[in-house]
Formats: structure tokens, sequence, C-alpha cells
């Protein structure tokens, strides 16, 4: 049965007009409900309704497989609005969230001097303290606004001399991959089990996010001659990386790697790993790329090769630096980023890359983030949060580990250390899906997989943090 567009518009109208009351960031709107008091749970009629639709209008009623909620049971909630800290789905209910769309929302949903920003460009912007006439959305020829942007990711990634813009991690990672192999002459690349650098072919194998969530080692129709240079080892285990390097001699390109694995929960590395790889890498006539889509401004200003002091040769970056909007980049030296077309042989473009509202809004983000104190205080949010969480689980006799990184985190329901992928793979899949529903019809947002990462964020209160604790030692009470 086709859907008309009066139909389609009676639906969004229909939908709206029980919420007319706009929240505000501490989340009043007179249609908008509290988070349930402990002996309340939330229904979600209106989500079903819509998901039902759109079953039959996507495949598996999505954009992006994870939403789906395949992995922790039950149909997923539809999302009406979000602002701050928090999102409301389209029966009114209100939700402490940690997903953060995924990571970008690091000021929080919504944040208003980015919003503020977004719209004068639409009209009229002010690049810093410098004020421009740019009237649109997007140009499709050079803009100031990227010079700004690009000069700030310079300052602050240490890698970084030279940056390209894309719209998407994905095509981020794309574009560093070839332009490793254009400049070594090299073909085969390292990454690592559990890691995932987007949805290109080359990618899909033994990858993380989505892939592992969905338990498919890779993906169909990805041909075997696209994979056949993407070579494996285990994350943390130098020696295996090793190995590669020695079976392959002259012909490795790259290695590519998450510097803290957000796709497969939260695995933190040890620092003298990443050395290693650097040293490898180094040693081997090898490009090291550190993929800082999710880390990138979100561990540290400086990504989380600030973090742990080790500097790869190039980067990827996206989420945080668009500021919610759709946003990749790829940089690092000068000798290697002169490769790219137009400066050199290597052809990459993009339809919308550099837009001004991207730029603006990553423009807006960057100078909140690099104010003084901000990535001490995510930090001290998500240490909070990871050692309640885990003092409640073990309180309840629960196995679970946790970790964090600025304002990143995650856990596992299995003792730890967990260091590498094959070790998140045993954390107890029923208990997390379990826990995640029970979380969620008491207004706690998490991730719906337990191989992704958890985001804090500016606008997250210590009494957020502490209801949450609150509601997890209710649910785990239960388990």
């Amino acid at each position: 049965m086709k859907l008309t567009v009066a139909s389609a518009l009676l639906a969004i109208v229909g939908s709206a007009s029980a919420f007319s009351a706009a929240p505000s960031a501490s989340g009043s709107g007179s249609a908008l409900r509290s988070t349930p008091t402990a002996t309340e749970t939330y229904t979600f009629t209106k989500s079903e309704e819509i998901f039902a639709e759109a079953k039959e209008l996507m495949p598996g009623g999505v954009s992006s497989p994870v939403r789906a909620f395949k992995s922790v049971g039950g149909n997923p909630v539809v999302f009406d609005k979000v602002k701050g800290a928090y999102a409301w789905d389209v029966d009114g209910n209100k939700y402490i969230d940690y997903v953060g769309t995924w990571g970008p929302a690091i000021l929080g949903h919504a944040d208003d001097d980015v919003l503020d920003a977004v719209k004068a460009t639409m009209d009229k912007v002010f690049i810093w303290t410098k004020p421009r006439r740019i009237a649109g959305t997007s140009f499709g020829a050079p803009c100031p606004l990227e010079n700004v942007l690009a000069k700030a990711v310079i300052d602050a990634v240490p890698s970084v001399e030279m940056v390209r813009f894309t719209n998407s991690g994905t095509e981020a990672c794309m574009g560093m991959i070839r332009l490793c192999r254009a400049y070594t002459g090299r073909e085969k690349v390292i990454k690592f089990e559990g890691c995932y650098h987007g949805h290109a072919d080359a990618f899909l194998v033994q990858a993380g996010s989505g892939v592992a969530t969905l338990g498919l080692p890779d993906s169909p129709g990805v041909p075997g001659s696209a994979t056949k240079a993407t070579l494996c080892a285990e994350y943390n285990n130098l020696d295996s990386v090793k190995a590669l390097f020695d079976e392959n001699k002259d012909e490795i390109a790259a290695v590519i790697l998450e510097p803290v694995v957000g796709n497969s929960g939260f695995i933190k590395p040890d620092k003298e790993f990443l050395q290693g790889i650097r040293d490898l890498c180094t040693d081997n006539g090898a490009v090291c790329v550190f993929d800082e889509v999710m880390t990138g401004f979100r561990v540290s200003y400086g990504g989380a090769q600030g973090y742990f002091g080790v500097t790869p040769d190039v980067t990827t970056m996206g989420k945080v630096i668009g500021g919610g909007l759709p946003v990749g980049a790829y940089g690092g030296k000068k000798e290697i980023m002169e490769m790219v077309a137009p400066a050199g042989p290597m052809y990459q473009a993009g339809t919308l890359s550099g837009n001004p509202l991207a730029m603006t809004a990553g423009i807006e983000t960057m100078k909140k983030l690099s104010q003084d104190g901000v990535y001490e205080e995510l930090e001290r949010k998500s240490k909070k949060l990871v050692d309640g969480i885990v003092a409640t689980a073990e309180k309840h006799g629960l196995p679970i580990s946790g970790d964090y990184a600025g304002g990143m985190f995650g856990w596992y329901f299995v003792e730890g250390p967990v260091k590498n992928f094959a070790k998140a793979a045993t954390s107890d899949a029923e208990l997390f899906g379990k826990w995640h529903r029970a979380m969620l019809e008491r207004g706690v947002y998490l991730a719906p997989s337990l191989y992704e990462a958890g985001f804090m964020s500016l606008a997250h209160t210590d009494e957020d943090i502490e209801r949450t604790i609150e509601i997890a030692d209710e649910v785990m009470s239960q388990l």
C-alpha cells in the first residue's frame, strides 16, 4: 500500500500536535513527561505504530541497522525532540541520553550557541570577530569557513598539518586508505578485529559496530577482491602485527586502528601498544593511521593521540567536528596530504564537502571545547558514571567491567579487563539486552548494542548521573 503525501503530512502534523511545547534545556514542556518514578515504567504505543509503518517503507524500518534494537530485543523508540542531555520520544517519554547521536553531541543536544550560529550562516555569519555575508546552505565552491575550521583542527591535532573535509567518517576513511596506497605504492592494509572504519568494502572484515551487533563476520555483496588486501590483527597484541609485517615484507601500505575502540563497546589501548604500532610503521615504511572519527575531540582536544601522547602520520575525523551536522575529515603530514587532488594525483571529491552549515556548527563547537577544564570535567563525569554502575553491579553480584577516557565510556557484563574483541564477545548479551530494556523503560537511553560505546556531554549534570545509578540499582536488583 503506497503512502500518499497527504497521509504522510497528516501523520507528521498529528505527531507534532501532541508536542507543541518545545522542550527547554531543563526538559520543560506541557506534553512532555518526566523520568518515571521507581514504580513506573514507560509505554511506547506511538513508537510501535510508527516503527511498524517504517518497516514497510525502509529495510528493517531504519536508516542504520543498530537503531532497530535487534540485539537487545523489543521495538526501538522513535524520537521527537532532543535538548541538552535529554531526548523525548513520540509518546512524550523523557530520557537521560548517553548515545548523543552516536558521539557528536558533546556539548549536549541542540546547543543554543551552535543553533544560533547555524541559523546566522544562512543569512549573515560572524567568523570569530569579523563579519562576512554568507547566504545559503551550500555553495559547491570554496567557502571562508573551511579555512577557519581547518585552522582549528590543525592547531588542535598533533598529526595534522593539512586537512580535507568530507561528508562522513566513512568517506574520510575511504579517502585516507586510498591516499596511503597512493603515497606508498603498496596495497595491503592492516586493521584490527572489532575495529570499525565505516561501511566501505575494504573495511568490512571482522568489523565492529553494527556488523558485530548483527553477528556478521563480514557483509554479503563485498567481493573477495575488495578485501584480499585487508589483513586483520588482534587489538592490544603487538606480536600479531609484527607477524603480519614479517609475512608481508614491503607490502603493507598502512596500519589503521581506533586508538580507543568504541565500536566493540569500549576498549582502551595499552600505551605501549599504540607506541609499538607507531614504531612498526616507521620501521617498515607504512603509514600509521589513527581513525579518530569517534575519539577526535571526544577524549581530549587533541584526540586520543593527544590523550596518550602517540602521534600517527595521518588521522581521520568526524562526528564532533561537525557539531551535529554531517561531516568527516582526514588530515596529516603535509608531505602525504599533498598527494590529494588537485594538489596531487590521488582523487577524492564530494558535492557537499565543506558546506557552510557543517563548518559553522564545527567552528562553534570547537570554540567551546577549546576552553580550559572542558575535558577534565567530561572525564570526571564519565568516571562517576562508570564507577557508580560497576559498584552497583558488584553489589548485586553481577559480572561487570568498565572504563572511560574523556567523554567516552563503556562496560561489559563480564569480568575484566577487556583488551580485545574476542574478550568483548564473551560479555553476556542476554543480560545486556534485559538491562538495556529495563533502563530504557525507566528513562535512561543507552546504546542498543553491547558493541557500542557510551558518550558523556557537558550538558549532563551530576544529578543526571546519580539518577542513572539509582535506576541501575533498581534494575540490577531484578536481573
